[in-house]
Order: structure tokens, then sequence, then C-alpha cells
């Protein structure tokens, strides 16, 4: 699933790829237009929305997962697949936060990645699906006592857990002055009704949720809104590598496992485009290992990943492929946890004072965003030299022959 990671590029271009990009730009060129008609039967098809286990609606989806997160679930033992696990392990500061969060919310986490990035002093955080708070626990201590963490959460006993710890953690074990993280009740397809304003937020985070929710399309919109211009949604969840039957979207333990709203990788690559949220990128990811037989018989040949991805808001500046207009960035080396090198996506490592080609996508993703402050970018777009080559990134999604197709959105 993972290949080898590829070479940084300082200041050249590699080997022509040019039909095979070819091909993937066209997927993504048609996912906004499929996206942006709003068709409901379309929504369904591609797993954006998910059918009940009961054949109810949106809320009969959520009180599935509510009862599946707040009753069925008593710890992470509990769980029958790797879906809602992280199997890497995680950087050390990030270990070092979490040996000192509450028992009790690391008992009741469920997540399926690493979805808090290190360099984000100071910025305004939203988690949504929060759970038990250990995300937010982790970010409140990376964001320092001049940043804010808000998690939103529709689970009352997830809830709970969450706020009863939250202000001695700040103020005993981080030294705050006074809490810098909050929890509301909310669903995440409306963020409004939770008191998220626009533009509000610098970095939107997620941890094997947004798969959970009845309506994605509603869920990315609403990401979009609360964002600020520059902003991040950076997540780890759950996708398939093919769109899934009827059986299987309404199972409620698959559902509660993250695999029945699983969506097919690019069906959410065309959501994403279709949203704003150009040029998806792919960090990091993982084949889900599913442990019981009986679900294992009825999920067939159908594999499931869970993938990190990073989504910027670029109001236009992200193109629908990667162009070339001469830019390069110089990583400074100053993003914690990452003193030599810094990785944006699964084929973009770049070395500290080492000049670095960039397509403009790449250069604004690295320059326009709260990434801005770590990277020094050169050039402007005044001057076009063609289409850039960014090469495949590692991260794929198997075929049935072997070939892989990406993961990640035009930068491929």
């Amino acid at each position: 699933f993972l290949a080898a990671p590829r070479g940084a590029r300082a200041l050249s271009r590699g080997s022509a790829r040019a039909p095979a990009r070819s091909r993937h730009r066209g997927h993504v060129a048609v996912a906004a237009d499929a996206t942006a008609s709003g068709s409901s039967a379309l929504d369904t098809l591609m797993g954006a929305k998910i059918i009940a286990p009961d054949g109810g609606g949106d809320d009969a989806v959520r009180s599935s997962v509510q009862t599946y997160y707040g009753e069925t679930l008593q710890t992470s033992d509990d769980l029958k697949t790797s879906a809602c696990c992280t199997p890497y392990d995680l950087p050390k500061r990030i270990r070092g936060i979490l040996s000192n969060v509450p028992d009790e919310v690391k008992a009741k986490y469920y997540g399926c990645g690493s979805p808090t990035p290190q360099g984000i002093d100071g910025l305004r955080v939203l988690d949504l699906g929060s759970g038990s708070g250990r995300d937010c626990y982790v970010a409140a201590a990376l964001v320092g006592e001049s940043g804010r963490v808000t998690g939103v959460d529709m689970t009352d006993a997830q809830l709970d857990v969450a706020k009863k710890h939250a202000e001695s953690y700040c103020v005993e074990t981080l030294g705050y002055d006074s809490p810098n993280m909050e929890f509301k009740k909310g669903t995440i397809e409306d963020l409004a009704a939770a008191g998220v304003e626009d533009e509000s937020v610098d970095l939107i985070i997620s941890n094997c949720v947004v798969n959970l929710s009845p309506d994605k399309p509603a869920v990315l919109s609403e990401a979009w809104r609360v964002l600020s211009s520059g902003g991040e949604f950076y997540f780890s969840d759950v996708y398939c590598d093919r769109r899934l039957p009827d059986e299987i979207r309404s199972h409620p333990v698959l559902l509660g496992e993250c695999l029945g709203g699983a969506m097919y990788v690019e069906d959410f690559k065309r959501l994403c485009v279709g949203t704003g949220f150009a040029d998806p990128r792919v960090l990091e990811g993982h084949e889900i290992e599913v442990r019981d037989e009986e679900l294992k018989a009825l999920l067939g040949e159908a594999r499931f990943y869970s993938l990190t991805y990073r989504l910027f808001k670029l109001p236009g500046r992200l193109e629908s492929i990667c162009e070339d207009y001469g830019q390069y960035v110089v990583y400074k080396g100053t993003i914690d946890g990452h003193p030599n090198a810094y990785s944006l996506d699964d084929h973009h490592r770049i070395e500290k004072n080492k000049p670095f080609l960039v397509c403009g996508n790449t250069a604004s993703m690295l320059g326009e965003t709260w990434l801005g402050a770590h990277f020094d970018a050169h050039g402007d777009r005044s001057v076009h030299y063609g289409a850039f080559d960014c090469g495949g990134p590692p991260v794929a999604m198997p075929g049935g022959d072997g070939a892989g197709a990406c993961a990640s959105g035009a930068c491929c």
C-alpha cells in the first residue's frame, strides 16, 4: 500500500509523467461538475449520504452512531476492526503530551490517525466530532495559552468525559491562567447551530468522524464556511477502494466501526473539489484490518484505508492541475518535531535550507497559510512555464491489477 518515499526534488523536475497525470486530472475536472449539481441521488451513489440501518433519515443514522459510541463501546478494546485505532508511532512531543492527558479521556479514544500537526502555536483550532476530547487536549498544549481549541460532538456520554477534565488539565497540568479549550454539543453538518461563526477558525482537525456523517457534503461546506482564508482542514478518516452496496452502508456495526460510511476515495476527491477544496493532498495512510470473521465475509473483496488528508482554503489560488511558474520554497526548520525536513504530503518532503522547486499550488499552500511562518516562498505567478511535474504520490489505492490510483489530488 505504501511505496518507498520519493526523494526530494531540490531544483530538479524528475522524469516526465504527463500521460498518467493527465488521466488523473480528468477525474478531478469531472468531480467539480458532478458534485456541484447537488443531486441527492448522486450523493447517495457516491457514499456522501449514509443509509440509516432502519431505513430512517439522517436522525436515525446519528442515533445509531450515538448508541454505538455512547453505549455499545466501553473502551477501544471493544472495537471489531482496526479502523478506529492509530497503528503507527506518534511524534515524540505528541507522546509526551499524551502522557499527561487523563486516562479516562484516552480510554474513550476511537481515532484512526494522528490529525494534529505541530507548529500551530497561537492558532484557533476546531475539532469535528471531538468525542472524549483526546485530540483537543493535545491541541490545547500545542497552540499554547494564546491559542484556542473548540471541540464539537453530538454524544453526551463523550462530551461528559471531555468536559470533566478540561479546566484542571489546562490550568493545573498546562499551567495556563484559564482554560483555552471548550466543548460544544452539536452536529458537524451544522456548526452554525453550535455557535461556530464564519471564518473563525485557522485549523480544523478530525479523527475518523467524517465517514460517520449522514451528509458529507454539508460537513465539507461547513468546514469551508468556518475556516478563515488560508485555513486548513487536516484530518484522518476511512476510505474504500470501491463504492459500497446498500447492505454494507446500512449495517449498524459497520457504520459504527467507520467502514459502512467510508467513501470511495475518488468520489471523496470529487466532493472536495466541488466544495472548493481544490487539490486535496494525502499525508500518510495505512490499510485497515477487519478482525471479525463475520464482518470480513460480508465485506468480501472491499479494502479500506485510513488516510490523512490536507485540504486548504485558498480561494482562487489552487488550480485544477499543477502549473509551473518557476517558484521555489526554503524550509526554515522551525516546526516542532521537524528540525531537518518537513513533509507537506506524501511526495513533498522538503529539507531545511535547501531550495525546493514547487508548483503554484504548493507554493500557495506553503506560503499563504499558517505554514508561511516556517517557509520562505520565492517567485510569483507572473510568468508561466507550462505544466509542473510533481510526480506520483506514494500513497495509492491499489487496483486489481496491482496498479495504483492516486489517493491525492491534482499534484500527482
